[in-house]
């Protein structure tokens, strides 16, 4: 009992500690680079830039107070348990993305003069690592950033709270896939933020950005393919199979396979899951039995129930 604990208290403390590491890249995407310029990736950190260019809030907090109520509704709604890892994703980089402002870093003595990275754009004063002729370079270092961080976050478990409540709430109530509702959500957030700012570029900004995102997220959390099947040979393949039943809701099948050297015969365990899922799979393995042999690979496409197609919907899940 007391070493379980133990486990479990040491790996929580480093998934929260991968967690904040995630967040502070973020944060500093979202604050160094892509805010300044209005650039927008879609999420709630979208339309927290319209709170925080036309009323001066905090973008941390901006993402916040459009973060919160959406919590709130997924338990109303939904019924949906976002775990503390998510609660705890959300918080980290609002909290990073306002203390990691190039303005908070000079008010900390971080940043000595801030005058290099004050720049005049209508009149009114922004604040970025780049200038303004060098909008194309920090849209492409925010974007590559903000993957990374979001890919880290969600490679220990967390997550960022935002969009991924309005597309389970629209794929319940009206069945559309969560590929679909993703592209729904994040185009509409995109274009709002487009004819907000009276400004086309940022379209077209967005959609760079959320590509560029999205295939950084994608490397840095478990690589490109969306998909992951994995071969299990254990003696507790059963137990294996319950685990996977109880905490990743996946179905498994099971192979007759003989020991090249020994004759015996052995069972193979075969389960195919979304790449957020192997992290889990990995510790119950690893709880169930250490010894395992075990194979990973990615799989490119799958036609299925519980999977969608690659030749059907746009964005990943």
């Amino acid at each position: 009992m007391e070493v379980n604990m133990v486990k479990n208290i040491k790996r929580n403390l480093v998934n929260y500690l991968g967690i904040t590491g995630g967040a502070i890249i973020f944060a500093i995407a979202y604050s160094w680079f892509l805010v300044p310029y209005k650039i927008v990736p879609g999420g709630v950190g979208g339309l927290g830039q319209i709170l925080f260019h036309f009323f001066d809030v905090p973008i941390g907090l901006s993402m916040l107070i459009f973060n919160a109520p959406l919590f709130i509704l997924s338990f109303i709604f939904l019924g949906k348990r976002f775990g503390i890892g998510s609660l705890f994703g959300m918080l980290a980089t609002a909290f990073f993305a306002d203390f990691l402002s190039l303005v908070s870093l000079h008010k900390l003595g971080f940043i000595k003069d801030l005058a290099k990275y004050t720049f005049l754009e209508n009149g009114k004063e922004i604040y970025s690592l780049l200038p303004p002729e060098d909008i194309y370079l920090s849209a492409i270092a925010g974007s590559v950033l903000l993957g990374l961080g979001l890919g880290i976050i969600f490679r220990f478990r967390g997550s960022t709270g935002g969009t991924d409540i309005p597309v389970a709430f629209l794929k319940q109530k009206t069945g559309v896939s969560i590929g679909m509702g993703y592209w729904i959500v994040e185009t509409a957030i995109i274009f709002t933020v487009g004819i907000v700012f009276k400004d086309p570029k940022l379209i077209i900004f967005g959609y760079i950005n959320l590509f560029i995102t999205s295939r950084l997220t994608d490397l840095a959390s478990e690589g490109l393919p969306y998909v992951k099947g994995i071969y299990i040979i254990s003696e507790k393949s059963e137990k294996i199979k319950n685990e996977i039943y109880d905490k990743i809701n996946r179905g498994v099948t099971f192979f007759k396979a003989e020991g090249g050297y020994t004759g015996k015969e052995r069972k193979v365990l075969f389960c195919a899951m979304n790449r957020r899922q192997v992290a889990m799979m990995r510790e119950i393995i690893k709880d169930v039995d250490p010894k395992a042999f075990v194979l990973l690979t990615s799989i490119h496409d799958v036609m299925g129930y519980g999977f969608r197609s690659r030749s059907i919907d746009l964005t990943e899940e």
